[in-house]
């Protein structure tokens, strides 16, 4: 019997840490990449109001009727992180492949982390997985999530 993950999380991914700058990431160049893999997109520019930095909100459809609402932070070459809120694993698992595979210089370069295994106290982010599609993606993430007794 399949078993249907509705369970919704906030996850953040972010280069590694001892290379901040592997993305060679800034809003500019993130906003091209979104608008030519997603014509609809909503983007907007703002301000963040935690730390005064410039960030790029968005919402995009990953997949037919399946969207994701994120903010990049982007503010120095050596710091960037990309925030997603209340996805489902599956629709986590989408936008990360496409960060991976379309945006970033490196697939091994990508490191996420979910607001559940946060919560619990564990600050460490996992490793995304460097090949494979969005099914081992999400295996991944969610024994993310199981590790921290989510799903």
């Amino acid at each position: 019997m399949a078993v249907e993950y509705n369970l919704r999380s906030n996850f953040v991914f972010a280069p590694p840490e001892d290379n901040g700058g592997a993305w060679q990431a800034s809003l500019e160049t993130f906003r091209d990449a979104l608008e030519r893999a997603f014509p609809d997109a909503f983007l907007e520019a703002n301000t963040s109001s935690l730390r005064d930095v410039p960030v790029l909100d968005f919402e995009i459809e990953v997949a037919p009727e399946v969207w994701v609402t994120g903010t990049a932070a982007m503010p120095a070459p050596d710091y960037a992180h990309v925030s997603i809120i209340d996805v489902t694993v599956d629709a986590a698992a989408l936008f990360a492949r496409w960060l991976r595979d379309s945006y970033v210089h490196s697939p091994t370069s990508v490191r996420f982390l979910s607001s559940f295994v946060m919560e619990n106290g564990d600050e460490v982010p996992w490793p995304l997985p460097a090949t494979g599609d969005t099914a081992a993606i999400e295996a991944v993430m969610r024994s993310h999530l199981a590790a921290a007794g989510a799903e």
